[in-house]
């Protein structure tokens, strides 16, 4: 990790090249600040040029040699000067002596931190460009720069710009190189914004979380925790950019830090304006134009760690008042200014609203900021009962971030204080505000858990901390509808417990709204147990309770929607879940685990109808990327899911793998729902041949799966499959795929079914599944359908399989469609017919736009021939004759003859023709 590879800045190295080559241009000056990556561009722009052909001299300025005469191009110059010569004859002989060491080649000048230059070198380097060489140079951004080298590209003598962060790809792929692996994706956005697009800073963030044990390795991922390490090297680069400070700079600086993005008539009004200027100018702030208002944030997110951390308790309770004040006083007209104003109130000392810390949580919860909506929920609860120990429970020290709190997420859809930023929504510190909590929230007398308490323990949930978020409600009197759900959802969606929905059908209210919400509780644990009649019976009473609450009907048809997805109603789904979305604000608060419900819903939809387009709604949508930068691990698991998905029908099975490992990874640390990315895994794995792979992830997969996710057994099931049919055993394939299209029927998922029966069309069985499939096709919806039905009757008609493979590419399912030509060349093959050199060069087509696959029906048109075979066939289709051929590979005509035709035979072609086409279906 010492070092790395080189990534990322394709257009500045080659932009930097192109101007070393060129015979027109005369330099290139590179600014930036420290640590963007000046210096080593400029390395790699000037490693590659040959040395036959330019004088690459390379330099690097200093402070120390900046008070020599020619100390900034010592290490190119001779070490001997001519004694007695002036300035100006010290600087021709300076220049003489590099064009006698470059002889004929033209001079290529690289200088690193030019702004150090001392006077005489920076003199020397406008006189060599004067006269024909090439200067390559960085500067620091914010630094004075020597006369002789600004008028260089004042004078238009070389050109100059300004080197920006690295993008999100280039940081991703810097991380990948710092820790020689691929980083889970919500690991790497956090990180990668956290660094802020300066590979130094990344690079210390890296390895100061690697030494912490904060960045650990997790099937083939390495995953963050959240906690963030300031080892003294990252806090002194910091204050190396940072510098010193005086008190009204250090004032802006910290305001800026706890209430970014701030306003600038706020800060105006909390600050001095001269020293909101002086912090702009020294590039430590930076001033944003969003619509008609102007926000201000610190130049680099790490700055604002290192002020909240040196900041003392004191001071910062001070000013997170001072912050909630003015909003306040403005009237909160931002979106998110109740979110801000609340965390600014609890963090200061000051937060004794409990109706606003509630309602903050709920945001906070909303946009899965997982821990600081547990910080607001207990704050809440303990303003609700007044509690003296209210502060003392809950507020700490914004400067020390002990308590888990508000992750990148936030920071990036909100703009309430990031006080605490970038610190664990997940993480062990969540392991501790949970017990802080547990101290908090046992409150003698209370009357209930209440929306608080809930809230609280729905999010402890959500960070993977199922135990922390049962000792939270048995700290709480043991009273009601709400109490009951909600250690039900704990039980069930954190331990696995399916006797949860038991305890919930035993429990008596007398209430018509408290008796509907455990009625829809019930119903979707229900649903997930594979208790499907049951479930759809308790969510149609719910919607038929006059009493029910809008959080109780919208639980409902989600359970309604997921069952009217299985059973291939993909509008009356749609409909039940835009009802439900609708009355969002209405439930949110009151039954907190519903807006993932829904997002589920949407996803299995998705997922069952084949439905690319809302697979990439869903993956591009605000749900996906707070889930995944909030390191929210079950969002992240099943976008990555649905991530997976729509890659592996798209034939796209690399990246389908890394999205599946990244699901593994984020769902690591669940007891739910982690044997479900598992069976993902071993399903992709096996359609790309790697048997070990798979029938490994069928282990693990089957060591954690239990009844709680029994509604999913028909995607275990067919991962089983795959995996005998990679081994090659494709009859207890057939068999384990026949059973459970038979239990899909009894239960009635039409859609399921139809997916199940399909696979054994794509395993080479379709007088198995065809008739059923076509009785299939008037009640199942998606456009896919028709498709599935129309390749399982093709029969032997290899033409209505060529028409359904051009038909499966249109529509994007590149997979499909290459099994499908496939079968159509194999028809066309056994009959001799010419059609097949069409067939074959479609399918060599569809198959260039796949990554690795090895299904049964590409197996069957891609038999393996001996080296000596292929070599004959490859001359043969290159239109070399069997006598050249021959003397080529030292055999006989009659040898090469036979080569030919085992070769025809094998790849079922008649001739010469119709090898080259035929050899492209060939794995190389």
């Amino acid at each position: 990790m010492e070092h790395w590879e080189f990534v990322g800045r394709a257009d500045e190295l080659a932009r930097l090249r192109s101007v070393a080559t060129s015979e027109s241009e005369r330099g290139l000056i590179l600014s930036g600040v420290a640590g963007i990556g000046k210096s080593r561009l400029l390395r790699e722009a000037v490693t590659g040029l040959p040395t036959d052909k330019w004088a690459v001299f390379s330099a690097s300025a200093t402070i120390a040699s900046s008070g020599l005469p020619f100390g900034g191009l010592a290490q190119i110059l001779p070490p001997d000067p001519p004694a007695g010569l002036s300035p100006a004859g010290l600087l021709r002989w300076a220049a003489e002596a590099l064009h006698t060491a470059a002889g004929d080649c033209p001079i290529v000048l690289a200088v690193d931190d030019a702004h150090l230059l001392d006077p005489p070198s920076a003199a020397l380097a406008h006189l060599l460009v004067r006269e024909g060489a090439t200067l390559l140079a960085t500067l620091r951004t914010s630094e004075p720069v020597p006369p002789p080298i600004s008028a260089l590209w004042t004078e238009g003598l070389v050109g100059h710009a300004e080197l920006a962060p690295l993008h999100t790809d280039e940081s991703q792929a810097l991380l990948t190189a710092l820790t020689g692996g691929p980083v889970e994706a919500g690991s790497a956005q956090r990180l990668g914004r956290l660094g802020g697009g300066n590979p130094l800073l990344l690079r210390e963030l890296v390895m100061a979380a690697v030494r912490g044990g904060e960045l650990l390795p997790a099937y083939g991922f390495w995953r963050w925790t959240g906690r963030l390490m300031l080892a003294p090297s990252l806090a002194e680069l910091v204050d190396a950019r940072v510098g010193s400070l005086t008190a009204g700079v250090r004032d802006v600086l910290e305001l800026t830090s706890f209430g970014e993005p701030i306003g600038l008539p706020l800060l105006l009004r909390a600050a001095d304006p001269a020293d909101v200027e002086a912090a702009e100018e020294r590039g430590l702030i930076r001033v944003t134009r969003d619509e008609r208002r102007r926000d201000v944030s610190l130049a680099h997110p790490l700055y604002g760690e290192v002020v909240r951390r040196r900041c003392p308790v004191t001071r910062a309770r001070r000013l997170l008042a001072t912050l909630a004040d003015l909003v306040e006083a403005v009237g909160a007209r931002r979106r998110d200014d109740l979110l801000r104003v609340a965390v600014w109130r609890l963090d200061s000392g000051t937060a004794q609203n409990g109706a606003l810390l509630l309602d903050a949580a709920s945001q906070a919860f909303a946009r899965f900021d997982i821990g600081l909506a547990c910080r607001l929920a207990s704050a809440a609860h303990d303003a609700t009962t007044h509690s003296p120990a209210t502060h003392d429970a809950t507020t700490h020290s914004p400067a020390t971030h002990e308590t888990a709190t508000h992750s990148p997420a936030t920071r990036k859809t909100a703009t309430y204080s990031p006080a605490t930023h970038e610190t664990a929504t997940h993480s062990p510190a969540t392991r501790e505000t949970a017990t802080i909590h547990k101290r908090a929230i046992h409150k003698p007398g209370a009357r209930g858990p209440g929306p608080a308490v809930e809230l609280l323990a729905t999010a402890l949930l959500f960070a993977d901390e199922p135990e922390e978020a049962l000792a939270v409600l048995d700290a709480s009197p043991e009273d009601g509808a709400r109490w009951a759900t909600a250690r039900a959802t704990v039980e069930f969606f954190g331990l696995g417990r399916p006797e949860a929905a038991d305890a919930l059908a035993a429990a008596r209210h007398a209430d018509p709204a408290d008796a509907a919400r455990i009625t829809a509780v019930e119903s979707f644990i229900r649903l997930q147990c594979d208790q499907a009649s049951r479930a759809r019976e308790l969510a149609v009473g719910v919607l038929g309770n006059p009493a029910a609450s809008d959080s109780a009907r919208g639980l409902a048809r989600c359970v309604l929607a997921f069952l009217a997805a299985l059973a291939g109603d993909p509008d009356g789904a749609c409909e039940l879940l835009t009802t439900a979305g609708a009355d969002s604000a209405a439930w949110r608060r009151d039954i907190p685990a519903l807006q993932y419900a829904l997002q589920m819903c949407e996803g299995t939809l998705a997922s069952v109808s084949l439905d690319l387009p809302a697979i990439d709604r869903i993956v591009t949508a605000e749900f996906a990327t707070l889930a995944q930068i909030g390191g929210f691990g079950f969002g992240s698991g099943w976008v990555s899911l649905l991530e997976c998905r729509a890659a592996w029908l798209a034939g796209r099975t690399d990246e389908a793998l890394r999205a599946v490992e990244q699901a593994c990874a984020a769902l690591a640390m669940t007891r739910v729902y982690d044997g479900c990315a598992h069976f993902a895994r071993a399903l992709i794995a096996a359609q790309r041949g790697d048997h070990a792979l798979a029938r490994s992830s069928l282990e693990i997969a089957d060591s954690g799966a239990g009844h709680a996710t029994g509604l999913y057994y028909a995607w275990r099931q067919q991962a089983r499959a795959w995996t005998h049919a990679c081994a090659g055993d494709p009859a207890t394939a057939v068999r384990l795929l026949l059973d459970v299209a038979a239990r899909l029927r009894t239960a009635g998922f039409r859609a399921v079914e139809l997916l199940v029966l399909y696979d054994l069309v794509r395993l080479g069985s379709p007088e198995l599944a065809a008739a059923r499939m076509a009785e299939l096709a008037a009640s199942v919806g998606g456009r896919a359908t028709p498709l599935l039905v129309r390749h399982a009757c093709a029969g032997t008609e290899g033409e209505a399989h060529l028409a359904v493979a051009r038909e499966f590419s249109v529509l994007g399912y590149q997979v499909f469609a290459a099994e499908a030509a496939a079968r159509a060349v194999q028809i066309f093959r056994t009959d001799r017919d010419p059609r097949a050199l069409g067939a074959s060069t479609l399918l060599a087509d569809l198959l260039a736009r796949c990554e690795t696959l090895r299904t049964p029906a590409l197996l069957a048109v891609q038999p393996a021939l001996t080296v000596r075979e292929r070599q004959v066939a490859e001359l043969a289709a290159g239109g070399v004759r069997s006598r050249e051929i021959a003397d080529r590979l030292f055999l006989s005509p009659r040898t090469v003859e036979n080569h030919l035709q085992r070769v025809y035979t094998k790849l079922g072609v008649s001739g010469r023709n119709e090898l080259a086409p035929a050899l492209r279906l060939l794995p190389q």
